[in-house]
């Protein structure tokens, strides 16, 4: 059976430059885990028994991240499932947009992540080295673009 995992992609609006684009001051969290290859990610984890994916995604960020759902606009449109095998079976992943509330929110990591990151959209995508998660920031960041 596929194992299945529930993420927020969380970001947040700095104030922009005068002379910016609004999508400038967008910047995306990324966490780094603690165990395998350090790579980076948004807060996810797999479903528990009972859950739906959007609980998932929303304690798997208390968790990971310590940011509670009061503290997130969930925004409405956008949903992405990856698919991918890990050790040889497959997985799926399913995220969610959400924007933080207030910028300067403290960021609580879980044992789970060793550090965590505030990325503009290209260095984000440095920091994800798996190319649909580049694809998929880089996505979000288009839907974002087309909403203002």
């Amino acid at each position: 059976m596929a194992v299945r995992a529930c993420g927020l992609i969380i970001y947040r609006r700095l104030q922009p430059a005068p002379s910016s684009k609004v999508t400038d001051s967008i910047e995306y969290l990324l966490l780094q885990t603690s165990y395998g290859t350090h790579h980076w990610t948004p807060p996810k984890g797999h479903v528990d028994p009972g859950e739906d994916d959007l609980q998932t995604a929303f304690r798997e960020t208390q968790e990971e991240a310590g940011l509670q759902a009061s503290q997130l606009t969930l925004i409405e449109g956008y949903r992405k499932e990856l698919h991918y095998p890990v050790h040889g079976k497959p997985k799926t992943v399913v995220y969610w947009l959400a924007e933080m509330k207030d910028s300067n929110t403290e960021i609580k990591l879980s044992e789970e992540h060793q550090a965590f990151q505030w990325l503009k959209l290209e260095d984000a995508c440095k920091f994800a080295e798996y190319e649909d998660m580049q694809a998929t920031l880089k996505e979000v960041h288009q839907f974002l673009c087309s909403r203002e």
